[in-house]
């Protein structure tokens, strides 16, 4: 044999090689995707599961804080008979209830005699008045705020000259 046929047969040798260890490393790269894609899969399983339970008891946090308001209304509502003592309960249970609200993050927007401002008002009526235009006069139904979100604008009647 040849130098030059011993070169090529080298240089075979070696590409088979090269393209052996190409393969096995098609391979492994391969058998890691799928792995990686097993992985993923169940991380969006696992995701979507959680997010299905977060929203599924989401108000529980919430309801259990109203439970006493629930039993306080049973207190009240057992009192029907005396007028004095049920319309006592009836307040305190407003109260408890508009307290825990309160604590939930909810704020009143009772805006009378204030500058009518249509990102918390909503104008339901005018009226001629001797007040500045556009000042609240009357609120008809009171808005919220949820935290820095308004959930409900205050619905009012306001003063036009």
């Amino acid at each position: 044999m040849t130098k030059q046929e011993t070169h090529k047969k080298s240089e075979i040798e070696n590409k088979d090689k090269l393209i052996k260890e190409l393969n096995h490393k098609t391979k492994e790269l391969s058998n890691s995707l799928q792995h990686l894609q097993a992985e993923f899969e169940n991380y969006k399983k696992r995701i979507d599961k959680e997010n299905e339970n977060f929203i599924k008891y989401s108000s529980q946090n919430l309801i259990i804080k109203l439970l006493p308001i629930i039993d306080s209304f049973e207190s009240a509502l057992k009192n029907h008979q005396d007028e004095n003592k049920f319309l006592e309960g009836m307040k305190l249970v407003f109260s408890q209830f508009y307290s825990t609200l309160e604590k939930e993050g909810l704020k009143q927007i009772n805006p009378l005699n204030e500058k009518f401002d249509p990102y918390k008002h909503e104008v339901m009526m005018h009226e001629k008045s001797d007040n500045l235009d556009n000042t609240i006069t009357e609120v008809l139904q009171k808005g919220y705020i949820l935290n820095d979100k308004i959930i409900r604008h205050a619905k009012v009647k306001i003063a036009k000259k």
